[in-house]
């Protein structure tokens, strides 16, 4: 899995974490976030991007990006469903490597690209009760902005 960071180039997802330690540990006592969230679209076929962003809190943050093409996928639900399980795989992996490397304290947040206007408020609570019953905390629209923001701004 390769991930794109506008600071540091194409990187390998052990190259990325590696990363991200270095990033914390320059402030370790500092407030960290850790947000995943994916976007796609779809015209011929379904272009989806997974953001990994780390948010020092009050100072900035980088992030970094992962693009990924699939057939097309045509139901707004199952775009929903996929996006999430794949911030929910990319977290997953992320929170395997923080334990393997001592890092426990991290808040780590999956944003997902739904919100209560439009078509997606149907999904909301089936989507959050995803991602809290896998041990993450949901965002959605307007406070996703690692899915509806970062994310989206690499889908076209």
């Amino acid at each position: 899995m390769i991930f794109e960071s506008p600071s540091r180039g194409r990187l390998t997802f052990d190259e990325m974490f590696a990363d991200i330690l270095q990033y914390v540990n320059e402030a370790p006592d500092d407030p960290y976030r850790i947000i995943i969230g994916t976007d796609s679209h779809t015209r011929h076929q379904t272009v989806l991007v997974t953001a990994v962003v780390v948010h020092h809190l009050g100072k900035g943050g980088r992030y970094y990006i992962h693009r990924a093409h699939r057939r097309m996928i045509k139901s707004l639900r199952q775009k929903i469903f996929y996006e999430t399980s794949t911030s929910l795989s990319v977290a997953s992996r992320l929170t395997e490597s923080l334990e393997k490397s001592g890092v426990v304290d991290l808040d780590m947040q999956i944003h997902i690209d739904v919100g209560r206007q439009g078509e997606t408020k149907e999904l909301i609570r089936e989507i959050v009760g995803m991602v809290t019953g896998s041990g993450y905390r949901a965002a959605i629209k307007p406070e996703s902005f690692g899915a509806s923001t970062v994310a989206d701004k690499y889908t076209k």
